[in-house]
């Protein structure tokens, strides 16, 4: 039970692969592709991911799944490459400790006739009349 939920949370469904695919060999794409990469992409991995996914919710074909989430874990770890290998910022395991402290006085001020401070004092007294915007 565990692995059928872990294995759905990996693989996309089936028409997100064929949207891919589609979309990787239109003409904008293509374009976009030629300008930014000066090449064409190659877009068989999305293909291949499309027959991949039938196969798995079709046939239960387990090499085809093995192979999807294979795909999709390469595709996760070159999306957070950057991420992870972001040096400038200092990851902290906690929020800091004055987090929610109030705002300065004169911001406090500004924020008086504000619209958010309106819809702030909305929700904290629902005793008031709300007020909605509707375009007809």
């Amino acid at each position: 039970m565990l692995v059928i939920i872990s294995v759905k949370l990996k693989v996309r469904p089936c028409l997100l692969y064929e949207e891919e695919y589609k979309d990787c060999k239109s003409i904008r794409s293509r374009f976009h592709q030629y300008f930014i990469y000066g090449s064409l992409s190659d877009c068989t991995q999305w293909k291949r991911d499309y027959d991949n996914c039938i196969r798995w919710r079709e046939n239960n074909n387990k090499n085809a799944c093995r192979e999807l989430i294979e795909v999709e874990m390469s595709r996760r770890i070159e999306r957070l490459k950057a991420h992870r290998e972001n040096d400038v910022w200092e990851k902290r395991a906690s929020p800091p400790k004055s987090w929610n402290k109030p705002l300065p006085p004169y911001m406090q001020e500004r924020m008086k006739g504000s619209y958010l401070a309106q819809k702030a004092d909305e929700l904290e007294s629902p005793s008031k009349e709300r007020t909605f915007c509707a375009i007809m």
